[in-house]
């Protein structure tokens, strides 16, 4: 009897100790774990470190902890040379989780050859990684993927506006990747930052923040898909600037008129370019003032670069908003198409209205990538933890306000020429174009003095090119030789006068 008792005593104490814990993420952390991998006909040995590494705020406390899978290649000896590639996402509000099991990781996605989601989910072998020649950090910021806030002594968080704002995020992100580069002994190996989508603003604003405020030159820079947010929703720039975006995704669709469709994609591109610019900005600059045979020349020739109705365009008084032609495009089809990849289809509940009732690509990928990153980093990477893994976490209201991180990269560059710039971007991106990504390109440095220093590309694909099978094979070469190219320098890091 006195056993019992005792044991109903120990029952009650235990359980609600027990039910007692809290469902937290340690403030810093590392599980290692050994693997092997063939990517780009090497044979190899690499191991990955996941965990937490705390942001310190002045008085040297946690204030938040950044939640990071670091990839690096086994070697024999330690080698300064080799690359380390910090990679972002966007957003802003974005885990790392696309393209670190979508682009350059070691594993990917089973994904059908377009990027559609196929059953059983999980992760395979990338044979295209860029693990060969650069080892890889993907980092999830305050609130995305298992990143959180670390309240103070009073059970506080702290006050949001650290974290959440073009500003605030680029100064403690630096901060933390000093951490991080001081604590893995990185300091001597060249160093790039790759930032998709919202991404793209981030390492512009990166690179300068890393420069002259931590002493952190880096190699290059790398815009996968950027949004510009002095270009993106720009009003009527916008608005002229997405007719390229236009014609590829018409052209995708087959509703391009045959003199145009039944030619290459790329050969069309340019002149729809001009068109925009030339022709359209001015068009809808002049307004009500525009002349009416000119207003009816311009509506007909969007509609050849376009694939819309012409009256359909005189509707919108020549100013076409992307919803508009999301939902329009495929009508009579009663087809929507996607905003990040015009090549995704969706299906509306009504026919009518001016705009598609959900974005069919982004659903998709929440569908493909969000089961097979929680699998594999607890049963292969062996984090285990019942706190949620978000895609995308809560960090709005997101202060937008003194946006230059363009010129912020323009003088990163300007101060080291070291640095190279690469934009990738994929044609059927329809939120932040490849035309944008072009402009953006050229205005970090509207003198032309270190244009042979930008360089772009493009891919037959959306948003996230790597997701279709032949374009990651390309757009993880193009990033690969960029790499390679930014570390082979061979003169010192000094601009020379042409006259002497």
């Amino acid at each position: 009897m006195k056993k019992l008792f005792f044991s109903i005593l120990l029952l009650v104490l235990i359980i609600p100790n027990a039910f007692s814990q809290k469902r937290e993420i340690p403030t810093d952390t590392v599980i290692t774990t050994s693997h092997q991998a063939t990517i780009n006909g090497q044979n190899f040995n690499y191991e990955a470190k996941v965990g937490t590494l705390p942001v310190w705020n002045k008085d040297n406390e946690p204030i938040a902890t950044l939640f990071y899978t670091y990839y690096k290649r086994s070697l024999s000896k330690p080698d300064d040379s080799r690359p380390l590639v910090f990679s972002f996402n966007g957003g802003p509000g974005s885990a790392s989780v696309w393209m670190h099991i979508g682009y350059t990781g070691p594993k990917i996605l089973n994904l059908d050859k377009e990027g559609m989601p196929v059953q059983p989910y999980g992760v395979k072998d990338n044979p295209y990684s860029i693990l060969d020649v650069a080892d890889i950090v993907y980092v999830d910021p305050v609130n995305t993927g298992y990143s959180r806030m670390v309240k103070n002594k009073e059970g506080k968080d702290p006050d949001r506006s650290q974290f959440f704002g073009i500003n605030a995020d680029i100064k403690y992100l630096a901060e933390w990747m000093n951490t991080f580069v001081s604590r893995y002994n990185r300091w001597n190996s060249p160093k790039f930052i790759i930032g998709e989508s919202y991404g793209g603003t981030r390492v512009m604003g990166l690179a300068e923040e890393l420069q002259n405020k931590q002493w952190m030159y880096l190699n290059g820079v790398i815009m996968v898909s950027p949004a510009d947010y002095k270009l993106y929703n720009n009003g009527l720039i916008s608005s002229a600037i997405n007719i390229p975006y236009f014609t590829a995704a018409s052209w995708y669709h087959n509703k391009l008129p045959s003199d145009l469709q039944n030619r290459e994609l790329e050969s069309i591109l340019p002149e729809s370019e001009q068109f925009a610019i030339n022709e359209v900005l001015p068009a809808l600059v002049n307004g009500a003032f525009l002349n009416e045979s000119r207003k009816q020349q311009l509506a007909e020739k969007m509609a050849k670069y376009t694939g819309l109705d012409k009256e359909r365009i005189l509707d919108q008084n020549l100013d076409l908003s992307t919803f508009y032609f999301w939902k329009e495009l495929l009508r009579d089809d009663k087809l929507i198409i996607g905003r990040l990849d015009s090549r995704y289809l969706g299906i509306d509940k009504k026919d009518t209205g001016d705009r598609p009732e959900y974005f069919p690509e982004l659903t998709s990928w929440n569908h493909s990538f969000t089961p097979p990153i929680n699998h594999y980093l607890k049963n292969d990477l062996e984090f285990v933890t019942d706190t949620k893994y978000n895609m995308f976490g809560d960090v709005h209201p997101w202060d937008l306000t003194e946006n230059n991180t363009r010129d912020r990269l323009r003088q990163a560059m300007a101060q080291n020429p070291y640095l190279n710039v690469l934009v990738q971007s994929g044609y059927y991106d329809g939120a932040t174009t490849y035309f944008q990504a072009k402009l953006t390109m050229g205005l970090v440095d509207p003198s032309g003095k270190m244009k042979d220093r930008l360089t772009f590309k493009a891919y037959k694909s959306g948003h996230m090119m790597y997701v279709r099978d032949e374009d990651l094979k390309q757009s993880t070469a193009d990033l690969r030789n960029f790499i390679l190219k930014s570390i082979g320098h061979k003169t010192s890091a000094k601009y020379d006068n042409p006259k002497n």
